[in-house]
């Protein structure tokens, strides 16, 4: 009977949390939600911006059951409220769909004016709410346990780490403490796309479990020379020292990447060459001489498409010679160039919006509080202090296994009335 009571006692302290913990959650809900929504407050549709370099999406299938159009933060609060909607997290140079051609009488309630088609707009099987190569939901219905799951950079798909291709004798790079090690993560689909990325081997993590005799094919990369030249690359995934064949026959013609004697040194840029991605043309510094060597591109090794996973700052080291660079523009990835495309740049400027927004709240909660007199200043700081207090009353009495209703928001309330009227 003890040993049961004290069980009992053990349950109904774990269902306990004090106002600093729930406080803490709520400020951690709304930092993922800040970083997922890009700091966009939901107030105005982001068609008149263009098709924006990344963005958070939602997919209305009440709408579009066929999963062939997307919509921005604030359409999803405003005009599709109570309707079925997936969120896609976040998509790049993508346009506000709500309310244009594929909507059929529905119409966008925040800017109605929009073109009947957003034609460089791209979608998936996401939009439907189906994922990875297995084409399943996500929450799962049929998994009691979620199973977590990677973003391609390129693609933008969702996938199991079980069906992304991965060999027996391989595994995903990760920490002794289970933590990514990779930067981002290209599908076997789209690596095939990538072929290029071989001639980086430092690039890329090699999926072969410690211990595993197997060469690794990376290694294989590394040890094969250049088709005209060879490129010795340093640890940080940069090209340090570019030397050039005896046999290489000099030429004029800057396209077929072929280092002069006069190149100059690894890092040194020439003017600006621009690259187009739908409406948008975007400026990057362009590169005299190709990381890679002559003519790599056209013998670039033919291997099994395989999942890749990249370190840290792996698109500082993709060459922008003249001809690199119109090969991401010929295979739709010159985003890969772009630094803002990155979610983790995405994220850095949400968190500096969110940032400015609570100092902003702070200065205005100050300078209110700075305007009161003595009285007033006190009798809001202990009405805030009662507050803590009876919140706090409430989650330790409180029974988890039940929701909160807004009855017991109400009595939270009459209760601290009740309070200040015994005071």
């Amino acid at each position: 009977m003890v040993v049961e009571m004290d069980a009992a006692f053990e349950d109904e302290a774990e269902q306990t949390i004090s106002i600093q913990e729930y406080l803490k959650d709520v400020e951690e809900q709304e930092l993922e939600a800040d970083l997922v929504l890009g700091g966009d407050e939901g107030k105005d549709c982001t068609f008149l911006k263009g098709y924006l370099k990344r963005q958070a999406i939602f997919s209305c299938l009440t709408c579009t059951p066929d999963g062939n159009a997307g919509v921005c933060t604030a359409c999803s609060l405003s005009c599709h409220d109570g309707h079925e909607i997936v969120e896609l997290w976040t998509k790049r140079n993508f346009s506000c769909d709500c309310g244009n051609s594929k909507f059929g009488e529905f119409f966008c309630k925040l800017f109605p004016n929009k073109d009947s088609e957003n034609v460089h707009n791209s979608y998936n099987h996401n939009f439907k709410g189906l994922y990875c190569t297995c084409d399943r939901p996500y929450p799962d219905p049929d998994l009691e346990d979620q199973v977590e799951m990677i973003q391609c950079c390129l693609c933008e798909d969702w996938f199991h780490e079980e069906h992304i291709g991965l060999d027996p004798s391989d595994e995903i790079p990760r920490d002794e403490e289970g933590e990514p090690l990779y930067d981002e993560f290209i599908c076997q689909a789209c690596s095939a796309v990538c072929s290029f990325l071989n001639f980086y081997p430092h690039m890329m993590f090699s999926n072969k479990k410690q211990g595993d005799p197997t060469p690794s094919k990376n290694k294989e990369v590394e040890e094969k020379p250049h088709a005209g030249g060879s490129a010795q690359i340093g640890k940080d995934g940069l090209a340090d020292n570019i030397h050039k064949k005896d046999n290489i026959a000099t030429g004029s013609d800057s396209s077929q990447c072929i280092h002069e004697e006069s190149s100059l040194p690894m890092g040194e840029t020439s003017a600006a060459t621009t690259i187009g991605l739908n409406d948008r043309v975007y400026e990057i510094a362009s590169q005299t001489t190709c990381v890679l060597g002559t003519n790599t591109l056209d013998n670039s090794p033919v291997k099994e498409s395989r999942p890749i996973f990249l370190s840290k700052n792996w698109r500082d080291a993709l060459c922008r010679c003249e001809k690199c660079v119109d090969m991401y523009n010929q295979k739709g990835i010159s985003f890969l160039l772009d630094k803002e495309d990155t979610i983790l740049e995405y994220e850095k400027v949400a968190k500096e919006k969110r940032e400015e927004k609570l100092q902003q709240q702070e200065g205005v909660e100050l300078d209110l509080l700075n305007s009161m007199g003595h009285v007033q200043k006190m009798e809001i700081l202990n009405g805030i202090a009662d507050m803590k207090d009876e919140i706090c009353s409430f989650l330790e009495s409180f029974d988890s296994s039940k929701p909160i209703t807004s009855a017991d928001i109400h009595q939270v309330f009459e209760n601290l009335a009740k309070k200040r009227r015994r005071d």
